[in-house]
């Protein structure tokens, strides 16, 4: 069903008037991607007046075209990288065997992950940029400071947050970092889910606060408020109340006429020339034909697992290691961002499955005290997040039948009576978790697939635990009658794609600058998950983000200065 038939009107953002380009044009700037980071590149380059064309893997939908199809969604990658055509290999070491496995999930369209995120846009905190200098350096790892603090990346946040659109409540808590402006939105309603956040952390003698989201809580820059269907991670928003990109920034890029959005164009290679500077890329179209786009400069903004590969599928004899390796970090300290909760069940309903995922969080272990001997530090929010037909699928309680008459008394039970307490951490950086080449695995254009080296580190193992087990205290204090305690899943990739072409200083141990242009080639800009340096607590799409409009901002003025020649 539509919510737009074809007889209404379609609102501004969905009627695009981008540029067309031809391939043999020399463009200013080619963008690789058109997610997060992507959708704010380009519309702040082509608002600076660059010609911009960008290549992004997926389809181009449309708000009619986002509907709640679990299967579709969940079974058969509507909106996401399809592990059958494009399939993962994972290895707990290098030298373990790597078994073909679904690791890496990512959104795969316009928009990207914007389009079926949470929306939970936390802030990074001062600690976050600055940990290595306050705690020292963790053998094993590559644990490091950003190049960049907190105090640089404010502004950038706020423009997230009044340009994007996050709704949300400034002073709410005594955990935040400073901020310049207040939210543009008021924080959404509460759910009863929130107020069982909300007693449950006044037991603890903690505080739970309305949750910031890149969701509308009223109209705002010509969208809608949240309609509250319940179907928001995972899926897109047929509204457009979600703030993606999709929704925000590609159209704004679209209208100056000076932007390209080519959909359906798998880019297989970034090309350079002699000195070793970037003239364009190669990719697939639509039709898996192979083209060449001719660029003055290229932002690579694909995401912290595609974003390596494709660096190293494009290897020459100047760059025999992948472009922009010369100090061998790229595809190294990839972080995910680990998880430990419990599931609350109650004698009464809750309902939880109604409205959007989470309106309360819960921050005062946003850093852990150091007496716990525990490095880094999250975040809680309780959430109910399953689809009817995903839930379903799984054994309803704890042991319960999949089938017959208990499993449909238990279903009408745990759907409408439980909640999960999930606690967001922190992931340490380590050089030995890696996004290589598989020698053998290839996807369905005959390049060779995405392989993840991953193993957790025995801190992050021990901050996921003690998550779990304050999951349990949360849950008892929330008034809960059964809790599950979910396990920690080890050595298992949670969410996120983070840290593997990583900011920094010094060439040496970094792939791009403080202003994420590559070390090792000049018309080079990755920005992207992969430009962290630390984790964060969980939620890092607003910092990557507010990396974004930062990047792009800084290659504006490169350019205009003739400084990327």
């Amino acid at each position: 069903m539509h919510p737009h038939p074809d007889r209404t009107p379609k609102p501004a953002w969905a009627a695009p008037t981008g540029a067309t380009f031809r391939t043999r044009d020399q463009v200013d700037f080619v963008v690789i991607g058109a997610g997060s980071a992507g959708g704010i590149v380009a519309r702040e380059l082509a608002r600076a007046g660059f010609s911009v064309v960008v290549l992004e893997q997926g389809p181009y939908f449309r708000a009619d075209d986002f509907g709640h199809d679990e299967i579709a969604v969940n079974q058969l990658a509507q909106l996401t990288n399809d592990h059958q055509r494009f399939p993962n290999s994972w290895r707990p070491t290098e030298d373990a065997t790597a078994v073909v496995q679904p690791v890496v999930r990512y959104g795969r369209m316009v928009g990207g992950g914007s389009n079926h995120y949470t929306g939970n846009f936390w802030r990074f905190h001062e600690i976050d940029f600055i940990e290595r200098s306050r705690k020292g350096t963790l053998a094993g790892t590559g644990f490091d400071d950003w190049p960049i603090t907190y105090a640089d990346l404010e502004p950038y946040y706020t423009r997230v947050e009044w340009e994007i659109g996050v709704s949300g409540l400034a002073g709410s808590s005594p955990f935040d970092p400073p901020r310049s402006r207040p939210y543009p939105m008021p924080p959404l309603p509460r759910k009863s889910i929130g107020v069982l956040a909300e007693k449950a952390a006044r037991a603890m003698g903690w505080t739970a606060y309305p949750a910031p989201m890149a969701i509308n809580s009223v109209a705002y820059n010509g969208r809608p408020a949240c309609i509250q269907c319940g179907f928001c991670l995972g899926y897109g928003c047929e509204v457009h109340a979600k703030s993606s990109t999709l929704a925000t920034m590609i159209p704004d890029a679209e209208r100056t006429g000076r932007c390209q959005i080519r959909p359906m164009s798998t880019v297989t290679k970034i090309e350079t020339d002699r000195r070793g500077r970037v003239t364009g890329v190669q990719y697939l179209d639509a039709g898996r034909r192979g083209q060449f786009q001719r660029a003055k400069a290229v932002f690579l903004c694909a995401n912290g697992a595609e974003s390596p590969r494709l660096l190293l599928l494009s290897a020459t004899s100047r760059h025999p290691d992948g472009l922009a390796n010369a100090s061998g970090m790229v595809g190294r300290h990839l972080m995910f961002n680990g998880a430990g909760g419990a599931t609350a069940v109650f004698d009464h309903e809750v309902n939880g499955y109604r409205g959007m995922v989470d309106t309360r969080i819960i921050h005062d272990m946003y850093e852990l005290d150091p007496a716990l001997g525990l490095i880094g530090g999250g975040g809680f929010d309780f959430r109910f997040a399953a689809g009817p037909i995903g839930f379903a699928t799984r054994p309803a309680g704890q042991g319960g039948p999949r089938w017959g008459a208990e499993w449909k008394r238990n279903l009408r039970r745990y759907y409408t009576q439980s909640l999960n307490v999930a606690g967001h951490t922190t992931q340490l950086p380590l050089p030995t978790n890696r996004i290589t080449l598989d020698p053998d695995l290839k996807d369905a254009n005959g390049l060779p697939a995405i392989r993840v080296t991953f193993q957790d580190h025995p801190q992050d193992l021990q901050v996921m635990e003690w998550f779990r087990a304050r999951a349990v205290e949360l849950a008892k204090a929330a008034g809960a009658s059964e809790i599950i305690s979910n396990p920690v899943r080890r050595n298992f990739p949670q969410v996120h794609l983070l840290g593997t072409c990583r900011m920094g200083h010094d060439p040496r141990t970094s792939v791009v600058n403080a202003s994420h242009r590559a070390h090792d080639v000049p018309n080079l800009f990755i920005v992207d998950g992969s430009s962290f340096v630390t984790s964060g607590r969980g939620q890092p799409t607003m910092t990557i983000m507010a990396l974004a409009f930062r990047a792009a901002e800084h290659a504006a003025r490169l350019a205009k200065q003739g400084a990327l020649a």
